[in-house]
């Protein structure tokens, strides 16, 4: 077994798993997705304790020799980012967009893929806001499938960008934080960038799930309020 605990025979008996009727060629697609997926998650994991070592204050020559990299190359790769202040689960949900939107080969991440991945991440604050309004996680999922675009060609490797609503989506997200003085960005507040970006399909989505800005301000203040903070900043 891996130092992670997961070993290669796991990951191969889960995609056989979940998917019996796919050919071979399909998995071998399938299995390229989900090693991007590994890899995002990885690039993440060093982030987290490269800013940790920061906080410490260690240099750059110091984190690029632990990562066997040079400075320049240390510094360029994980200097702080727009995701710096996002919480574990957060930055999860964040993967998990990226891995819909190639999963449907899109060739951009929209808001729709940011509240798929909020939904992918149960332990978050969202996740329970979203199911406690909407009554099913099935129902949420049907709604953001009805809105997705159709699916494309050929799944992109590599980076996938943004689309503009959704940087302004995650720029209101850090907002919706520092509007109720936090100093990190949860999902919740993810959430609430979503339905800030009001011609956004995904607050078109969350509209006809019955949510408004305001309500939803509420729902999370109080989900806020009857659970640890530390909860969703692991």
């Amino acid at each position: 077994m891996s130092p992670l605990d997961i070993s290669l025979a796991d990951l191969i008996a889960r995609l056989d798993e979940e998917l019996p009727e796919a050919g071979e060629l399909a998995r071998v697609s399938e299995a390229r997705l989900r090693a991007q997926t590994l890899s995002d998650l990885g690039d993440q994991l060093i982030d987290h304790y490269v800013s940790k070592a920061k906080r410490t204050g260690a240099s750059w020559t110091e984190i690029g020799d632990a990562i066997g990299v040079s400075k320049q190359a240390a510094q360029q790769r994980h200097a702080p980012g727009p995701f710096e202040r996002y919480t574990n689960l957060n930055r999860h949900s964040i993967v998990l967009a990226q891995e819909a939107a190639r999963t449907h080969k899109h060739d951009s991440i929209g808001t729709e893929h940011l509240l798929l991945g909020l939904l992918g991440e149960p332990r978050g604050l969202a996740y329970e806001v979203l199911i406690a309004k909407a009554g099913s996680e099935q129902r949420v999922r049907d709604a953001i499938g009805e809105a997705l675009p159709p699916a494309g060609e050929k799944a992109l490797r590599g980076h996938i960008p943004f689309r503009p609503e959704t940087k302004d989506s995650i720029g209101q997200a850090r907002r919706a934080a520092a509007d109720l003085g936090h100093d990190w960005v949860g999902t919740e507040h993810t959430l609430l960038g979503l339905i800030r970006v009001e011609e956004s399909p995904a607050a078109r989505i969350l509209r006809n799930l019955g949510f408004t800005p305001d309500g939803l301000q509420e729902m999370v203040s109080a989900g806020i309020a009857e659970r640890p903070a530390a909860r969703d900043k692991r």
